[in-house]
């Protein structure tokens, strides 16, 4: 039986309905990086079949919205996130970020667990995605279009905000935090790319390598989110050390820098509060 389209509208209404006005960020949390959800105040939490957004079947996605604030920000964690691999369809895969726009969201940040493509980017740096290359051989726009999404043909030339990414490096001098910047490499796996593949794709320009996020980014640029990124690398891509790939290392690398990752969110979000006079 195929499975009934995803209708974001629908539920992000009902987001509003039973949850109440949207936050003023939401942040979707990759692979390991559930810790943040320790830092959020008066935190609130559902799982993601409770309010009908679309479920991962991965492990270190919990599958949870957690809301409250963080930073003093009115905050969305959503701990987990569907992958194109998991072979859902493309409404899935980026329904819940159409949601969180249906839902009044504005502003998102996607954090994501990457394979570093150069020997310089230790387990556990930070990169702030600046740019991406699109290698999965899908896009979620394809098919017929749907107006209420946005234009058929979205510029992404500024996908990753210019200007959260200023604010975001200001955030990472502030607390002392070691920020990198550089392009994500998106394939679709679940394998892990080949030794050659991963020379390939650093002589393309690429800085780290990923399952995710080009898709979600895609579609937020659509649908009018404002949008920033940072990975998290787990591991060094396949070639650039002996040791085999996997993904319980993935969890536990990511899991062990998240710290560093919840102290620049949080002083990036504090911020924002302080901009926006303290009603963020």
């Amino acid at each position: 039986m195929t499975a009934q389209p995803f209708d974001a509208f629908a539920v992000g209404a009902a987001l509003r309905a039973r949850l109440g006005p949207a936050p003023s960020w939401a942040i979707v949390l990759g692979s390991g990086v559930g810790v943040l959800t320790e830092h959020l105040a008066d935190a609130r939490s559902w799982a993601y079949a409770e309010l009908d957004l679309p479920q991962t079947g991965v492990s270190g996605h919990d599958g949870r919205l957690h809301l409250g604030r963080l930073g003093g920000v009115s905050t969305a964690l959503l701990a987990g996130r569907v992958h194109t691999y998991e072979g859902h369809p493309a409404d899935r895969i980026v329904g819940t970020v159409r949601a969180m726009k249906a839902w009044g969201v504005e502003r998102i940040l996607f954090t994501s667990a990457v394979g570093g493509l150069r020997a310089d980017l230790p387990p556990g740096a930070l990169v702030l995605i600046s740019d991406h290359v699109n290698l999965m051989g899908r896009n979620p726009l394809f098919g017929p279009h749907d107006s209420r999404f946005g234009a058929r043909f979205p510029d992404l030339a500024d996908a990753y905000s210019p200007a959260l990414r200023a604010r975001l490096k200001a955030a990472a001098a502030a607390t002392g935090v070691t920020l990198e910047e550089g392009v994500y490499m998106a394939m679709s796996g679940p394998s892990y790319e080949t030794p050659a593949e991963v020379r390939m794709l650093g002589a393309l320009g690429g800085t780290v390598v990923g399952m995710s996020l080009v898709p979600e980014v895609i579609a937020a640029c659509q649908i009018g989110l404002e949008l920033a990124a940072i990975a998290v690398v787990a591991n060094p891509g396949a070639g650039l050390y002996d040791e085999p790939l996997r993904h319980e290392d993935v969890t536990r690398v990511v899991g062990e820098a998240a710290g560093s990752l919840a102290r620049l969110i949080v002083r990036f979000l504090e911020s924002q509060a302080a901009e926006a006079g303290g009603t963020a």
